[in-house]
């Protein structure tokens, strides 16, 4: 009998008879693309007159990938070779550099002496090298409980896929959604708390790739705002200092990003718009309500704290600083009074001792001053107590007496000594 092409397959199709020892595995059991595949035959029996080799579902000649005559040694490929097969003499079908295409069914057909057909069946998956993959997000930035976080994992590659977070496999399940392929990953109302390097990792059992990682940054906030002084939170309360000391305020919150400040002093903004607040010289001036206001401008929010400074009730000590110390002739000076009673009800201004014909004037806390008996026309009042000296001469040098009296009838009395330089 000549078995020449094709035609014995057709003719031995009569004589069908699917044998269950043929069995056909592929070596390496998982190929990646690019290797050279042998698949093996085991369980042949008899004396063998072709084989015929397969690559689809069933035996049809579409699907013929090659027949081989073993006596003589003759391969005819068939319309499914690619060129890379050849069949080997003990049955077994080399391929080299497999690619992905090349995964699926493959049949072993037999032909004996007898003119009798077995099959055998086999399967065989290549691998693919896979390319890095990139993930995908709808926003990098997100705020808080009000966007929706979304990343997808691009690969052109239908392997497996895993998260990771921060280097660290992620936990989907205890926060986020995936979807049924694991590519995506969706979270409502993100939390602060997944914030960071988000990667993701194709894989199959020859090829693992991680894609670079993609950075979510989540703003929130201003929370627990809160007024520190030298590290201690002083929100709420009443910080009481000595005279002439200094005192810092620093404005501390939880929020993403740092948030932009706006400091008010007994509700008057002020100029300050750092995080922190100095106050160089405490004064009673400086007494009163200090609130820092904390603003986020991604989320819009804001919070806010206050604290009461105050001056120690030893520490108010009145004192009279003349501005400038020492006033040239012509020149105008100011008696500065500091640390003057809260409760003042009326003071005077004496030149020389503390009797009415030595009175320049008196200041009521209308605001109203009244001149005195010793009033040049020279002198003027401010509602702290200081005393106001214009276009000094030498005569203006000496002693000025300050008395005060409460509205608890307390009276106090203080004297400073001017000093007036000539003019050169």
């Amino acid at each position: 009998m000549v078995l020449a092409g094709c035609s014995w397959l057709l003719f031995s199709a009569a004589f069908l008879s699917v044998g269950a020892e043929i069995s056909i595995t592929p070596e390496p059991a998982q190929p990646a693309e690019g290797d050279n595949v042998t698949l093996a035959v085991h369980g042949l029996l008899g004396e063998l007159l072709a084989y015929n080799w397969y690559a689809g579902p069933t035996l049809s000649l579409t699907y013929l990938v090659a027949s081989y005559i073993i006596s003589t040694g003759d391969e005819i490929p068939g319309p499914a070779h690619t060129g890379r097969e050849a069949v080997r003499p003990d049955g077994g079908l080399d391929i080299q550099g497999v690619l992905p295409g090349h995964s699926g069914t493959y049949i072993l057909q037999t032909l004996n002496r007898q003119l009798q057909t077995e099959v055998g069946y086999g399967h065989l998956q290549v691998y693919e090298i896979l390319a890095q993959p990139v993930v995908m997000a709808n926003n990098t930035a997100l705020v808080e409980r009000r966007d929706t976080l979304h990343l997808m994992c691009s690969s052109p590659s239908p392997a497996e896929v895993r998260w990771f977070f921060n280097g660290e496999a992620l936990p989907i399940a205890i926060r986020l959604g995936q979807s049924p392929d694991g590519r995506v990953l969706t979270r409502h109302g993100v939390r602060r708390e997944e914030a960071g390097a988000y990667q993701c990792e194709v894989w199959n059992p020859v090829s693992v790739s991680r894609s670079e990682p993609i950075n979510l940054t989540v703003y929130f906030g201003p929370e627990r705002v809160a007024i520190l002084q030298d590290s201690t939170t002083r929100t709420g309360c009443t910080i009481k200092l000595d005279f002439n000391t200094s005192l810092t305020l620093w404005c501390v919150s939880q929020s993403c990003p740092e948030p932009e400040y706006v400091w008010v002093f007994n509700g008057r903004a002020l100029k300050n718009r750092r995080d922190h607040l100095n106050i160089s010289s405490m004064t009673a001036a400086q007494e009163g309500t200090y609130t820092c206001i904390a603003k986020n401008p991604k989320t819009l929010l804001s919070g806010s704290a206050s604290v009461v400074v105050k001056l120690s009730a030893a520490a108010v000590v009145m004192t009279i600083v003349p501005v400038p110390t020492k006033p040239t002739e012509g020149q105008d000076v100011t008696l500065t009074v500091q640390g003057y009673p809260k409760d003042l009800l009326v003071y005077a201004w004496y030149r020389g001792p503390a009797s009415e014909p030595n009175r320049l004037l008196s200041q009521l806390p209308s605001g109203n001053w009244i001149a005195g008996p010793a009033h040049t026309g020279r002198e003027a009042a401010f509602a702290n107590c200081s005393l106001l000296v214009q276009k000094l001469n030498l005569t203006d040098a000496g002693r000025y007496t300050l008395k005060t009296i409460t509205l608890q009838g307390k009276t106090e009395t203080l004297d400073v000594e001017l000093q007036v330089a000539p003019l050169e």
